[in-house]
This record gives C-alpha cells, structure tokens and sequence, in this order.
C-alpha cells in the first residue's frame, strides 16, 4: 500500500517563497475533509512551458479545469476554432526559486520557445479569437509583437523554432483568405442549407476539412532588423524544421490524393529540403509512408528504420547509408534455404533479429544512433554501423509473452556533447520507478533514482548541468522539481496545492488471476478513513490495462464519499473483445471481496468511451453489479460502424484494425458485430445504468448511445439518460455547472443503489442465459 507525499523537502527561504507565490485556491484552503467537486475545479496542475538552455529559469504554467471550461463542442473539427485554456505563468529562479510573473495575469499563450542563445522567448497570445506573436526580451523584461505582411495571420497552432544562435525565428502563418475560407466551409458542412457528398469525391468531406490545416506559409523572422520573410508560398506541409545554422528548411509537402482506409488520416508526404537563401529545393524522399526519422540537434541529419533496416543519411544528399539488417538481396536474387538442423534454424532466427533495430536517438552531432533490439540499448557509430556497445540490456517480451512483466525502459535524455545517456526504468511488477545514467567515458551504467514516485517531462539543459521535471507521487498531482544531473540535489519549485495529499485516496497495486488464469493487476485506491477488513461499497472503472496509481479526480470524490475504487486490467483478445471484461473485471471482483475490501452486495461499474462500451457489454454478461454508468460509450457496433463522419474513417478503422478488435469488415463477421453490439442483447440486463452522453460529441455520437435507453425502456428496466446538450466525449466542459452536475449525477447515482443497504436493491433469478460473448450470470 502506497501513501505518498511530497517527493523532496524545500529550504525555510524557499518554501516562504513558494507560499507567497503559489497561493492555494480558496476552495482547497477551506481544508474540507475529502475531496470535493469544488476542488475537481479549483485544484492546480504545474507544467513546464519552457525553460532557458542552461537551466537557470523556467517559465511555469499554473492552471485548473475551471481554467478550460467553456469549449464550444459544436465547433469540433473547424480548422479555425482554438478551445479556452488560459493558464497563470511565472518565471522561476531554478537557484533560488524565488519567481515573478511572467504576464500581468491568467493568459492563454502557446507554444512558448527559449532561444539558444538565452536571450529571448517567444511565443503566441491569445487577444479575443486572434494570436499575435510575440518575442520577449529576457534581460529587458519587456515583449513585443511581431509585425505579420498584409494579409497573414498566425494561428494557435504555428510552428515556433529559434536557430543555434537565436539571431532568427522559424514560425509559420497562414492567409486571411484561409482563414474565412476555411470557416466558411466548415460552417457549409454544418448548416448547408443543402450539403453533397459524392462517392466519386477524393476524400470524405470532413476529411478535406481537416486537410485545411495544413495549409501554411514557412517565414524567418529576423530579431535584429525586426523583419520577416517569407521562405515557401502557401502550401500543404507536414513538420517544418530549420537546421541549426539557418540556412536551410526541411518539411514534409502532402501529396495524399484520396481518403485511406488502411490508416486513420493516412497522409503521403514527400520530404525535401530548401535552402533560406537562394538556390534549388531538393527531394530526400518521395514517399515517406512507414518511415519515421530521428533527427541530429542542427537538423542536418537522421537515421530511420526501413524493412529491419536501419539508415543514415544527411540533408546534403547521397544515397543514404545502411547501418545495421542484413543486407538487401539484388533483383532476382533467391531467399536462401533455411538450415534444416531445428537448432540451426532457432540460431539463425536469433541472428537476425539481432539484426532488427528501431532507433530511438541521435547524438546531437549526428555522430551516434541510439537503437533497441531484442537484446537492449546500443550506441551504434553512424560512420560505419559495426562500432557498436550495448550500453543496458533490456530482453524483449518472448513470442508466448511469458516475460510481459519485464522492466519498461525509455530514453528520456542525451547529453549534447554525446557522453550521457539518461533512461527511465518502471517496473512491471511492483511500483517501481527510477531514472539511470549511461557514461560512455567510463561505460557505467548507474541507478540515479528508484521508488515510488513518477518522474515525468525531463528536460535537460544545453550544457548537461540539470534537469526541470515533474514529480508525482502515487495518487497525487505533480510538481515542477530542478536536479543536478546526477541527482544529488533535488528542489522543488511549485507547491501548487500545499495540504492536498491528506485528502486524496490511499492505493494499492492489485494481483489477481481472470478467468483463464492469466495473471493481471489493477489499482485499489481506498476510501478516506478506511478500516481494513471492512467491506465497503466498491466502484469498478473498466477500459484496458490499469497498472500506475495515477491521479484521477472523480476517484478521489467516491473514495471521499466511502467508496473503495478499482482499476481492473482486461486481457483483450482480437476477435473476441468481449469476453476480457466479464473474465477480467468479475475475477477483480472476487479478489476485492476475499480481501475483505469489497461488499459484494454493493458493487458498481462504469467507463468512459471505450470503457462505456465495456460497462454495456459487461452488464449484458453479469448481474453482479448494483449499478452501472456508461460515459460516451457505444452500444451498437453496427449504427457506430456507419457514423462520426467528424472523425473520418476512425469507426471503420476501430473495430476493423485497432481498439476494438473485431477484426474484420462488417461485411466478413457480421455476426461478431452483432455479438459485440450489447443493444442486441439489452433484455438480459438487469443491473440499473445511468447512462451519460453529450450531443456534440463526434466521438461517439450520442445518438448511437441513445438506443439503450430505448431498448431497456421499452424492456421496462430501470435506466435514465442524461444528455448534455453541449457537451462533447466524456465529461462535458462548456460550463462549470456542467462538470458539477457531471460528479454530482455520478456519485448520486451510486449513492441511490450502493450506499444504502441491499434491500434497496432489486434482484432477479439467475435466468442461465448465456451472454453475447461467454457470459457469466452467476453472483
């Protein structure tokens, strides 16, 4: 079991400083004995929005919910529309941590950027539904704005890159032609009067509305002569990127020429290379379809991984070289014959995939790539590809997954002159969590940091100096922290909620077997107060997998109010999805209930998207809950299969290719759709559902939810819909009285028909109807 507090202790002067500065809301001030709906409004989160090279200051961004409510739902997928999200920024001495603010109060500002140099920072502001740019003087203290050419305008969404010597900025603009054209054609497809749509059209038509974002015009904004110019003319591009001397842009054009059904906004980019000044622009790559590149720190080269193959090239052109997979066979070329010794054939499939490498890095100089294998980390020398040290070893999950709860790994950090390699460790098993350090002087491999907590967003510094991060402990919101780069010396900088962590849940990781006696775990967090051995009502909130005790509001609210809530892990299978709940979520059941923890009398289940549709297909299986709640969730495959035109081919793709695992077109296995469709199947419900949807939510129209309230209605079941006429895909944001209403509804609802005693309960006769997808109707 898990309480933590906070991660590292601050000194007398600063924590006075940080009490001045970051004063807690007076919602939280109040000290209420849980935790409330007011707090889900009012409580902090710190993030990091920029911080300078080397370290010595960091821009901090301080914001709650009540901070993002008021997003207009109905405008979902109109290329000019910008959500509210206004935030309190202030600058922090990362030595002292005495701060200031950065802007005279809350203002919504994006993609603010240190340049190298440390002189200035720029960023876009929001003044009414316009952006402007701006470049802030450091040492001065003191912003302007930056002069577009007539006729331009700078979205919330521009591309802000400083060169090496921060003497210019690279961002990107767009037309106010686009602008009104890209509005008037969103307001066309949603208020007509008369909307076609034509098969012989290239693209979906809210497909060719999102595509007009990617209409923009690269320019380089000089600091000193305070001018701007323009380097391309408006076109359709990806990414867009200066190489550190500026003298030359590399992007990504768009050449898709219809709609893809094989990958959700599937785009072809041909990637090319143009100098600033003048002089020819170059094609690097036509077709840049299953390749992603890592790029050096000037920008002027990268490796990418292609048929198990690893490349390296630069943007000065060539062939690109290959550095690691064996080599590619001429045209014509026979595959060899495989050995027919079955330990040779055993060795030499160990062999190559030796040989498969993914990168993960490249050295600021272009020197070294960092690549994983089947074995672990390596540095592999880009001039020649065979220099090659295993600097952690990090064995993949065998082929029958019996070694899934290996350690996770990840580089998080590399040092620009190439000597220091920083990886994050979590462990698979326990909450474990930690940081390593890689010399390539010395070729040691050392543990900074391990426990409990959550280490997120590292930066680190230009010369290799510090880090500013995030520290988490386990159910509880992070804070911004600077360390050395070797972790002896960890502040804080924000203390944005002081007194919070009495009153949040305590937790526990949950081991417990499902049904086919597959080993999985979930997170308990516990109510306020709890007495162990004393059965409490219990709330179980379902999706996938479920292993970090992360912060989660409304869970903090039940717990609050006397409920223990779990987070159970599912183990999908594709083809048959349906059955993991039922499998997964009963045996989670049983486990809470041995440990003395769970009333079975008084168990609850919901989800939100996914996870609604889970709860559905859950209760159509089960009559062990007392109650369920599905939050924007589907409930019939088939009208889902044909619907949210918003979001392109999503729902085709969803159960045809990835989350929801059916496997197949509609048109292939009918009859899974119809399995995995718990409308179908609503008379076997018996469990009281709440359901909750938006009627702007172009995620999961509310639409295809709505036909369970019809059915159990109709089947004379206890159900109620409530549907926020302004809301979007989960939890409606547009007012705060929504979000009260929101929590408020929920722990109502569980309240009526788990907080009293079972009588309040109606039961029904264990029918021995088989579910939809294995059904477990037993208690």
């Amino acid at each position: 079991m898990n309480r933590s507090h906070s991660p590292s202790a601050c000194g007398i002067a600063l924590c006075a400083s940080l009490a001045m500065a970051l004063t807690l809301p007076a919602a939280l001030a109040a000290q209420s004995p849980g935790f409330t709906v007011e707090d889900v409004l009012s409580l902090r989160g710190a993030r990091v929005a920029a911080a300078s090279p080397d370290g010595g200051r960091v821009l901090i961004a301080l914001s709650t919910l009540r901070d993002r409510v008021g997003r207009d739902n109905s405008r979902f997928g109109d290329p000019t529309y910008v959500a509210p999200s206004v935030a309190s920024y202030r600058m922090i001495d990362t030595r002292t941590g005495e701060g200031r603010p950065f802007f005279d109060g809350p203002r919504q500002a994006a993609s603010l950027t240190w340049s190298p140099d440390g002189s200035h920072i720029a960023f876009l502001d929001r003044t009414g539904d316009a952006y402007r740019l701006n470049i802030h003087e450091v040492e001065r203290n003191r912003s302007r704005t930056v002069s577009l050419p007539a006729g331009r305008v700078v979205m919330g969404d521009a591309t802000l890159q400083w060169s090496a010597d921060g003497s210019q900025l690279l961002f990107t603009m767009r037309t106010n032609e686009w602008h009104e054209r890209a509005r008037q054609r969103f307001l066309a497809e949603v208020d007509g009067p008369i909307v076609v749509r034509s098969s012989e059209d290239p693209f979906l038509s809210w497909e060719e509305i999102r595509r007009l974002s990617l209409e923009q015009i690269p320019a380089l904004y000089d600091v000193a002569s305070n001018r701007v110019e323009e380097i391309l003319p408006a076109s359709r591009l990806g990414s867009v990127t200066l190489t550190g001397d500026a003298t030359h842009v590399v992007y990504q054009e768009d050449r898709t020429d219809s709609t893809s059904y094989e990958q959700i906004f599937g785009r072809k980019n041909r990637l090319i290379v143009k100098p600033v000044g003048p002089g020819e622009s170059r094609t690097l790559f036509e077709d840049m379809e299953g390749i992603t590149m890592r790029w050096s720190g000037d920008n002027r080269s990268y490796v990418y991984a292609k048929e198990n193959r690893t490349y390296f090239g630069t943007i000065d052109g060539g062939e690109p070289r290959q550095l690691t997979g064996e080599p590619p066979r001429e045209p014509g070329e026979a595959s060899p014959e495989p050995p027919a010794d079955s330990a040779a054939r055993t060795a030499e499939r160990e062999r190559r995939a030796r040989e498969r490498f993914t990168p993960q890095r490249l050295s600021h100089d272009g020197s070294t790539m960092l690549a994983r294998n089947s074995q672990g980390y390596w540095l592999i020398d880009t001039a020649t590809g065979s220099d090659r040290t295993m600097i952690v070893e990090v064995p993949e999950p065998d082929e029958d997954d019996s070694d899934d709860r290996l350690p996770a790994w990840g580089v998080v950090a590399w040092s620009n002159d190439g000597n220091d390699v920083y990886l994050s460790y979590a462990s698979r098993t326990q909450w474990e969590r930690g940081l390593m350090h890689y010399d390539r002087t010395t070729g040691e491999l050392r543990e900074l940091v391990k426990d409990q907590r959550y280490y997120t967003g590292l930066q680190l510094s230009d010369d290799g100096s510090r880090f500013i991060l995030s520290i988490a402990g386990g159910n509880q919101p992070g804070d911004i922290h600077v360390a050395n780069a070797d972790f002896t010396d960890v502040r804080r900088l924000t203390e944005s909620n002081p007194g919070i962590e009495d009153r949040l849940a305590r937790t526990e990781l949950l081991k417990y077997l499902d049904v086919d006696g597959d080993e999985l775990y979930g997170v308990v967090y516990y109510p306020l107060d709890y007495r162990q051995g004393t059965p409490v009502p219990t709330v179980f909130i379902v999706y996938e997998e479920f292993f970090d005790d992360r912060f989660n509001p409304l869970i903090n609210v039940l717990t609050s109010n006397g409920y223990a809530v779990v987070q159970p892990s599912v183990d999908l299978e594709r083809g048959y999805p349906g059955e993991a709940w039922v499998k997964g979520v009963t045996s989670a059941a049983n486990k809470l209930i041995e440990m003395g923890v769970a009333d079975p009398a008084r168990l609850g289940v919901h989800g939100t998207s996914y996870g609604g549709y889970a709860t559905n297909l859950l209760v159509t299986q089960t009559d062990r809950f007392a109650a369920a709640i599905n939050i924007s969730g589907k409930v019939d495959m088939v009208s889902f299969y044909f619907d949210s035109p918003r979001l392109g081919t999503r729902n085709t793709h969803a159960p045809e290719r990835s989350q929801d695992r059916i496997g197949a077109t509609l048109w292939e296995q009918p009859q899974k759709y119809i399995q995995h469709s718990a409308v179908m199947f609503a008379d076997r419900i018996d469990t009281p559902l709440l359901l909750m949807t938006g009627t702007e939510d172009h995620n999961v129209p509310e639409r295809t939810t709505s036909e369970m309230f019809y059915a159990l209605r109709r089947l004379g079941r206890r159900v109620e819909w409530v549907s926020y006429v302004n809301g979007g895909h989960g939890m409606p944001t547009s007012t705060e009285a929504e979000v009260r209403d929101y929590h408020e509804r929920i722990l109502a609802w569980y309240d009526r028909y788990l907080g009293k005693d079972d009588s309040t309960r109606a039961t029904s006769e264990d029918s021995g109807e088989a579910g939809p997808v294995g059904s477990d109707r037993s208690r």
